[in-house]
């Protein structure tokens, strides 16, 4: 089997990579997982049980390459395997464990995690973070379960494992879950100067009126360039309710202004969304006034939590930011929301 410091040398030399330092250093922690898990399993009655591989985390600034080098790790490995969004995962586990705890079972978590076991050595996540109580409840006790089932843990993270589920309700009880993370995986953080996400959006125009056939074209051939074409749904839990991204990959979110803005959601889904995207994609921004009021202080406050969080927002409107709020209760408070609008459209912006 072909190392993946050589898959990697391969995509170089094809021109379907740049050759990064920081990237590189990481390929002997990938490889030592990969190794591990081809080694073959000794069975029978005298078999020593193996030594429990070392999972990794891997963690750094957006666009630096992570998820690229774990799709490169997972495509070379040869083992049962899977690769998830983290948030994804645990609403597949919420959904068991209700159906788990129908059955009155005494330990719900027990046959969910021994389910996950049986299927897969692998698991690969993307992006974890914490975000929902209800996850941060459990994903100490699961995680333990997995790993003694022998289950190799491999994930990317924007947060050092000590910021995980920071300033959540009840962290106290989530602190053992990083300590577990600490003593089954190695942390390494992923320093490297460049943001790819960035450079493939150097020159390109962000924000697109009006919200034409030109600009839906323009906007698909953005998201293709940063998805490669690949995206589901992602469904976060905010206090209980569901919020559903229709389109969503490795920290790009695509959606319309009707999916944020013309549903009853308000600022903790907005921060929600924030915590877990790096670039949103916003289409079909209409004038905004007396006829959707509503619509356009969920806007306002949709751009606030996005400005805060220094998300990159990609977008198409019926007119320019500052056209955008015309008549009716609100216009003067809209005036920072277009120069915030500006201010996101700054090339670099988000990079701070």
């Amino acid at each position: 089997m072909t190392r993946i410091q050589d898959t990697y040398a391969d995509m170089v030399q094809a021109g379907d990579l740049h050759a990064d330092p920081a990237q590189e250093a990481a390929l002997p922690e990938f490889e030592r997982i990969r190794v591990a898990l081809q080694a073959p399993v000794k069975r029978g009655w005298f078999a020593r049980k193996p030594e429990p591989i070392r999972g990794l985390y891997i963690w750094g600034g957006v666009g630096r390459g992570k998820s690229m080098l774990m799709d490169l790790f997972v495509s070379v490995v040869d083992a049962p395997k899977r690769r998830v969004h983290f948030h994804a995962f645990m609403q597949e586990i919420q959904a068991a464990l209700h159906e788990a705890r129908k059955a009155d079972v005494e330990d719900a978590i027990a046959p969910v995690a021994k389910a996950v076991a049986d299927e897969v050595r692998l698991l690969a996540f993307d992006e974890m973070q914490i975000t929902d109580i209800a996850d941060a409840m459990i994903v100490g006790r699961l995680f333990e379960k997995l790993f003694d089932a022998g289950v190799v843990v491999v994930t990317t993270s924007n947060r050092v494992p000590d910021d995980l589920y920071k300033n959540g309700l009840n962290r106290q009880i989530f602190l053992p879950f990083i300590d577990l993370l600490k003593q089954r995986m190695e942390v390494h953080e992923l320093i490297s100067p460049r943001d790819y996400r960035q450079d493939r959006l150097q020159g390109e125009q962000v924000y697109f009126t009006p919200a034409d056939a030109a600009a839906r074209k323009a906007i698909a051939a953005i998201w293709d360039d940063l998805t490669d074409g690949a995206d589901q749904a992602l469904v976060l839990v905010v206090k209980g309710r569901k919020v559903e991204i229709p389109r969503y990959h490795n920290g790009v979110a695509r959606a319309t202004f009707h999916d944020l803005c013309g549903r009853m959601l308000g600022p903790a889904d907005y921060l929600a969304l924030a915590e877990v995207t790096r670039l949103l994609i916003l289409e079909d921004i209409p004038a905004l006034g007396r006829s959707n009021f509503n619509e356009a202080k969920r806007f306002v406050t949709l751009i606030d939590a996005l400005y805060e969080a220094r998300v990159r927002l990609i977008c198409s409107a019926a007119d320019a930011p500052e056209m955008l709020y015309m008549e009716g209760e609100g216009v003067f408070e809209f005036e920072r929301t277009a120069s915030r609008l500006r201010e996101m459209q700054a090339e670099g912006w988000g990079e701070a």
